[in-house]
């Protein structure tokens, strides 16, 4: 993963601060699955079953005050204007084979300026299928990308059906001196989850952020501007976001609730969430979130949280948000991971060298029936996409991007 830890390790910035605390061409061939025994699938004797409690999420800082105070001076937009408006970029091609993209994936590729910047960099992917049960949004079926740079966090709206996609700015609302403006929010965004009106940014030390895709701004709209890319927020009277059309408030957080996860992976304590994913395959919907952790150091985590249809995470005894499972991750350097009917994926980085797909059966807190496969460069964050049957991910690399999703049987309603 580039830049991963320099980002992520880093104190959070001001933003973060303020929030409260403490992922054509067809490559030539593709390696054979090597499955792995039993023995080798379940969990070590090293790898002790999580504690449910460092996993407890409560509520954040109250956002109310600054996000009215928004609302009644900016337009507001939602997600089909985003999809179906002008001005949008145009998804292009080519892409599969300097990803090295596995065959029979599905492929969308950025266009040239996207695919080439080393200013951002992709991290999470949710789609439709996560946000809604029958998969459909209004008029679109979108996918979700989130991009960050040294300092700021985009998340880009791409539309298959038209082929293509619109960058929206995450930032963070606050009152000054009497006036609401906004500023960047300097989050690695590693992992992304939509479920109904919520979209669910990953916070790598603090926990989650919380977002609402009800309260979308359109800046070309009035006491906004897409002029000065150098300005955010509010500048003599007019709001502007580095350019962008459209900026899209936080609404809310979930903090760990015995403080801080650590600059590394302890194996203990808050998890140093990196990637989350959406799991509607199980009686009542899932929230899904683990750990990247490197080789050095202690197994990652990951666990699961029930979600509520119109509510999303909901908090329970003493205002915390316990999970209602929790395990050993199956690999180390973990960038996304996602399950379905009980099956798992996850994705694997290896440096500069091609990835690997992981996939796993649950059993109890471990896991039976691990197999892998060689996959594109740098892969990130998961979603399975039940109506396509496909798992969706996004690689990273410059000169190397592309999003894409991989045929998944399991993957399914």
């Amino acid at each position: 993963m580039i830049k991963k830890w320099r980002a992520s390790g880093r104190r959070p910035g001001a933003a973060a601060l303020a929030a409260g605390v403490p992922l054509a061409a067809l490559v030539a061939s593709v390696p054979a699955v090597v499955q792995a025994g039993p023995a080798a699938a379940s969990t070590s004797a090293r790898d002790a079953v999580p504690r449910r409690a460092d996993f407890g999420l409560r509520r954040g800082a109250n956002l109310d005050r600054p996000l009215r105070a928004l609302g009644q001076r900016l337009t507001r937009s939602g997600v089909q204007a985003l999809i179906n408006g002008s001005g949008q970029r145009h998804l292009a091609g080519g892409c599969a084979a300097a990803a090295k993209v596995p065959a029979g994936a599905r492929t969308y590729c950025f266009d040239k300026k996207d695919s080439a910047t080393r200013k951002w960099y992709p991290q999470g992917v949710t789609t439709v299928s996560d946000a809604a049960v029958d998969g459909e949004w209004g008029a679109g079926r979108p996918i979700l990308v989130s991009w960050h740079n040294d300092g700021a966090v985009r998340v880009t709206f791409v539309n298959p059906d038209r082929r293509t996609y619109r960058h929206v700015l995450l930032v963070y609302p606050a009152m000054r001196n009497g006036r609401v403006s906004y500023s960047d929010i300097d989050l690695h965004a590693g992992g992304i989850a939509w479920f109904g009106d919520k979209l669910y940014v990953a916070d790598t030390r603090a926990g989650l952020r919380e977002f609402d895709m009800r309260q979308i701004y359109d800046l070309a709209g009035r006491n906004g501007s897409t002029k000065h890319a150098e300005w955010v927020g509010l500048h003599g009277g007019k709001y502007y976001g580095h350019g962008y059309r459209y900026v899209m408030p936080q609404t809310g957080s979930w903090q760990y609730a015995h403080g801080w996860a650590g600059a590394k992976c302890a194996g203990h304590g808050a998890p140093r969430v990196s990637w989350m994913s959406v799991d509607r395959t199980t009686r009542g919907p899932s929230l899904i979130a683990g750990e990247y952790c490197k080789e050095q150091e202690p197994r990652g985590r990951v666990a699961t949280w029930p979600l509520r249809n119109g509510t999303g995470l909901v908090a329970g005894s003493g205002g915390v948000a316990y999970p209602s499972w929790v395990a050993g991750l199956p690999g180390d350097r973990v960038q996304g991971g996602v399950r379905a009917h009980g099956h798992w994926w996850f994705t694997q980085s290896h440096g500069t060298a091609r990835g690997t797909m992981l996939q796993a059966d649950q059993r109890g807190h471990g896991w039976r029936h691990l197999s892998k496969r060689t996959i594109s460069y740098g892969p990130e964050d998961l979603s399975c996409y039940r109506a396509q049957n496909r798992v969706w991910t996004v690689a990273e690399d410059s000169g190397k991007r592309a999003l894409w999703g991989l045929h998944a049987p399991q993957c399914r309603w």
